[in-house]
């Protein structure tokens, strides 16, 4: 695990260590433990490396026998053992104990289509010095992030963008083509980026240079293919064993290991089955909140709990009350680019917390979206039944509905929340309803929102463009594959967890229990209204009925409550008409009809209003060059003192 980055002069000119090493610098919390480089004329790569597997033999890059072929690698590929005895039986060589050099063998064996023997979560960079030939390349899922700049002179990437920012002549400026989409979404999908002329590769893509010719083209995608000559049994084992199979393989370690518990289903299930294969006790990390009654709909703590006794866990728990103001700016200097997911603060400090013991954590991530764990999945269900009621009757809810209030912190008007948003979308054709779900707001406030109105790119409908399935269920999967996954909650789980040197793993992620998820059955997935039914079968004899069963609760914070409380001031104060006004982005009214529309609780406004926030103080760092340390001092500043 570490952080890799490169320059390939375009014009021919040679590389400069210097600007390597300033690419290195700023991403030293990915990688505290090494650092290398190698220049080959107009070619160089470098990393900042975690140390994981073969902690004494493992530095990057790395190179072959002969020394035709370098690498730098960043994530963990966890067939490695098996891919190196393959390859030591047909005659190569190997330097090292580390799981990266199999890469360059296979390369060298099989060409580009080596990235199809991996199973890890990864980036790369491959210097191929026979062909002046640079190959860059990223983990199907798109676990580990990598970022793009090209212009006339050079190709540069790093996996994350503040290292090219970090090259002379580069500077940060907003690409304003993808507001529109980051209003809607709450994150900007691959392939942009809030930064002008940086782009993401997307997941499962490569991209080569030889001979003045840059070629990009994508190697994985979800398969569209739905087996129905299994049974619901069949399901259930094959489940079982894929996931127990993916935990297996990815508590390979030479470090501290641990997990995250939140006492949901995805991450019990991936300690249950940690357990099963450790003959010490697991770690576990839970984290909870403080408070009132917002705070305690996110404190999880007596089910992660529950389940760490049951398995016996060296279990620890940390309960906060984060300093928001002051960690927003930092956190926002790590993530690169503004979100709306408050989940990435929450990651933080829990990932801030279990680092003090284990260098590298599992995690649930993943779960909802393969085995159909999220309430939007029910949409087509429930309309079903919603259509079938008289026109008349369907008219009078409509109407009740849209006058509902709505807060997602306070558990009545929450579900009057989930019900106004359902009521809405009912009529809707499955795309359109499922894109409804997704939006933080939609095309048409999104068009007033802006001062030159909404236009640019469109992630869903790209998305669903490419989803191929008619399986509604699965076609929601590879939506959600192409862009909520790793443009959101991968990128945050990265980021965050490597801002404090920690590498996060996510075994439910896996892309042969994803691919086997991808071709259930979506009656089996979900039966009659029960999501997660096939996961939740396969965990029966592992998990007590009230852990698989109970509500589900999103790993985030109570952020909507405190913006109409404690934080109101910050918002008042971050948003206010001549703040928008200066920046020239947003219609001043707009924004303020916003912050009214939530403290009266007429919407659930709080990944909109976080969304505005967060681009505010990321333009404050980013694009006003100001340090995160000075930003958060004037952030505190707008706060009454205790």
């Amino acid at each position: 695990m570490c952080g890799i980055h490169g320059i390939l002069r375009l014009d021919g000119a040679p590389v400069e260590s210097a600007h390597l090493s300033l690419m290195g610098d700023i991403t030293q919390h990915r990688g505290p433990d090494d650092e290398g480089q190698h220049i080959d004329g107009a070619c160089g790569i470098a990393m900042r490396r975690l140390s994981i597997i073969d902690l004494a033999g493992g530095h990057q890059p790395l190179s072959n026998q002969d020394g035709s072929l370098w690498l730098v690698c960043n994530g963990e590929i966890y067939n490695y053992r098996e891919l190196r005895a393959e390859l030591q039986a047909k005659g190569f060589q190997f330097k090292t104990g580390s799981d990266s050099e199999v890469l360059l063998h296979l390369y060298d064996a099989e060409g580009d289509d080596f990235v199809y023997r991996l199973n890890g979560m990864f980036d790369f960079a491959l210097w191929d010095a026979r062909r002046r030939r640079l190959l860059i390349g990223r983990d199907r899922i798109g676990v580990k992030p990598l970022y793009v700049m090209q212009d006339g002179q050079r190709l540069a990437f790093a996996t994350e963008a503040k290292a090219l920012l970090a090259l002379p002549g580069v500077r940060a400026e907003l690409d304003t083509r993808v507001l529109s989409s980051y209003l809607q979404l709450g994150y900007v999908a691959a392939p942009g980026s809030m930064f002008k002329g940086i782009r993401k590769l997307p997941p499962a893509t490569l991209l080569a240079v030889e001979a003045g010719q840059v070629k990009e083209w994508r190697y994985w995608r979800v398969s569209p293919q739905i087996r129905r000559d299994w049974s619901e049994a069949e399901w259930i084992e094959r489940s079982r064993e894929s996931l127990q199979r993916a935990v297996r393989m990815q508590m390979v370690s030479d470090v501290p290991i641990g997990a995250f518990l939140s006492g949901g289903v995805d991450s019990s299930a991936v300690v249950a089955y940690m357990a099963r294969e450790s003959s010490e006790p697991i770690r576990t990390y839970a984290i909870g909140f403080e408070g009132g009654e917002a705070e305690t709909l996110y404190n999880e703590l007596p089910y992660a709990r529950q389940v760490s006794e049951l398995f016996k866990t060296q279990h620890k728990e940390i309960v906060v009350k984060p300093d928001v103001v002051g960690l927003l700016p930092q956190l926002l200097w790590h993530m690169d680019e503004p979100l709306a997911d408050t989940a990435f603060i929450t990651t933080y400090l829990v990932s801030q917390f279990a680092r003090q013991d284990v260098k590298v954590i599992l995690s649930g991530v993943g779960g909802d979206e393969l085995f159909g764990g999220y309430r939007r999945y029910l949409g087509g269900h429930y309309a079903r039944r919603f259509q079938a009621l008289p026109a008349w009757l369907q008219s009078a809810i409509g109407f009740a509905a849209g006058r509902l209030p709505a807060d997602r912190h306070s558990g009545l008007l929450n579900t009057l929340r989930l019900a106004k948003g359902f009521v809405a979308s009912a009529g809707m054709g499955a795309d359109a309803r499922y894109q409804s779900y997704l939006q933080v707001l939609g095309q048409d406030l999104v068009g007033r929102l802006l001062v030159d109105g909404a236009g640019g790119q469109d992630p869903l409908a790209a998305a669903f463009a490419s989803a191929g399935h008619e399986d509604e269920l699965n076609r929601m999967l590879a939506v959600d594959a192409e862009t909520q996954l790793p443009d959101d909650l991968l990128l945050l789980t990265d980021k965050m967890s490597m801002a404090v040197s920690l590498e996060c793993r996510v075994p439910l992620l896996d892309h042969e229990l994803l691919e086997l998820a991808a071709s259930m059955p979506s009656d089996i997935k979900i039966r009659g209204g029960r999501l997660k039914h096939v996961l939740k079968s396969a965990l029966a004899d592992v998990l007590p009925d009230d852990i698989l069963n109970r509500k589900k609760r999103g790993f985030g914070t109570p952020m909507g409550a405190w913006l109409k409380k404690e934080l109101a001031p910050l918002l008042r104060r971050l948003l206010a008409p001549e703040v928008v006004k200066a920046r020239g982005l947003f219609v001043p009214a707009v924004v303020s009809g916003l912050i009214a529309d939530h403290e009266a609780n007429r919407m659930d406004g709080t990944d909109a209003l976080l969304s505005l926030m967060n681009l505010e103080i990321w333009s404050r760092v980013y694009l006003d060059g100001r340090s995160p340390a000075d930003v958060a001092l004037e952030l505190k500043s707008y706060l009454p003192r205790a």
